[in-house]
């Protein structure tokens, strides 16, 4: 259904996407997730075909969006993270304006706009002024107008932004029942609205693609070892004696318990190792009895903030390289120029030298 292949865009000296590339499939909903600046709206606005890329090419539905726009923007609709609202409008006139725009046939635009209204809640507002209505009703008037031609390719920059928890919940019902007819993209800074409502989550940092995959696919791939942590009564070399014997943990560390006597162990595994039934034996013949015992695993926050972490200290990294190197050059130039001032230095000696000796002839004869 679409596809993004080396996409490049930049503004001045800055890179804002960077080579990314990836597909969707049709009929699932898809979450770009990144802090502010990683490049989301960016790549929205590309994929509309509302600004250009610098390089790469976007393919919605088997058409180029730069070389058959037309065609290509038939199939999309898009609700950026500002609806894009004529408020001294009615929402009924508005949504008749909108569909003239998209094309839509004259006999249908009506009984259209009829069943939209109806279906996003908003025929109670149809004949009041956009502007007097809340955040959350224009919010639904936006998402309406990019429905209402029909596309199979929904793209929401942002659509939570700005509304109260139980606009949020409502927003989220409505994304979920328009998956299946149409393919639907949308972005956001926040994990938790991304995991609740999308299948498919793509990470984006400084403008590449650093993880894709479904929330369970992500939560395996970063998962690595499984942390535990025990609190137990006795003390620490009775632990190290036990721990030092099981093979599936890869390191551990004692804390200060909070109930007299106790200690706590926190305990990271070696891959997904379950150990709990196995460290409990072994606790209790080392004659330490267990307080209470923790399994914990990595939650989409911890992965989201270390792919993105991980992505900015490779770019410092370069960054401090390619200072490096410059500084290198400029004390190779610096060095250079002063070998070729001192050949000067030579130059000019020497030739004080013959003229010092010219002269001496001259008063010779």
């Amino acid at each position: 259904m679409i596809q993004v292949e080396h996409l490049v865009k930049r503004y001045g000296g800055h890179t804002a996407v960077d080579d990314l590339t990836f597909t969707l499939e049709p009929g699932g909903i898809y979450g770009f997730l990144g802090p502010n600046g990683a490049g989301k709206s960016t790549t929205m606005n590309v994929m509309t075909g509302y600004i250009a890329a610098d390089g790469g090419r976007v393919v919605i539905d088997g058409h180029d969006i730069l070389r058959n726009p037309i065609a290509a923007k038939a199939c999309i609709g898009y609700l950026p993270e500002v609806p894009p609202l004529y408020t001294d409008m009615t929402v009924q006139e508005f949504l008749l304006f909108a569909a003239q725009l998209k094309l839509v046939p004259k006999r249908e635009r009506k009984e259209r706009v009829e069943a939209l209204l109806e279906k996003l809640s908003l025929t109670e507002v149809s004949g009041r002024l956009i502007r007097n209505l809340s955040k959350g009703y224009k919010q639904r008037v936006g998402l309406a107008q990019a429905l209402v031609g029909d596309p199979k390719v929904l793209i929401l920059d942002e659509p939570m932004v700005g509304l109260d928890p139980k606009q949020i919940i409502e927003m989220r019902e409505l994304i979920r029942e328009l998956a299946g007819e149409h393919t639907i993209i949308l972005s956001s800074h926040i994990l938790s609205e991304v995991s609740a409502v999308c299948d498919h989550i793509l990470i984006l940092s400084k403008g590449r693609l650093v993880a894709s995959g479904s929330p369970e696919e992500l939560q395996q791939r970063m998962k690595g070892g499984t942390a535990f942590t025990v609190t137990v009564i006795g003390e620490k070399e009775q632990a190290e004696a036990v721990l030092a014997g099981m093979e599936e943990i890869a390191q551990y560390r004692f804390e200060e318990g909070k109930e007299e006597g106790s200690i706590l162990i926190c305990i990271e595994t070696k891959e997904d190792a379950d150990i709990r039934k196995a460290l409990s034996v072994a606790l209790a013949g080392a004659g330490m009895p267990i307080l209470s015992m923790n399994r914990s695993e990595r939650s989409l926050e911890d992965i989201f903030l270390e792919l993105t972490d991980a992505e900015t200290e490779s770019e410092a990294a370069d960054e401090s390289e390619l200072e490096d190197e410059t500084e290198d050059e400029c004390m190779q130039v610096s060095e250079t120029g002063t070998e070729n001032n001192d050949d000067e230095d030579e130059i000019e000696i020497k030739d004080e030298s013959e003229t010092e000796g010219g002269d001496s002839d001259d008063s010779d004869l």
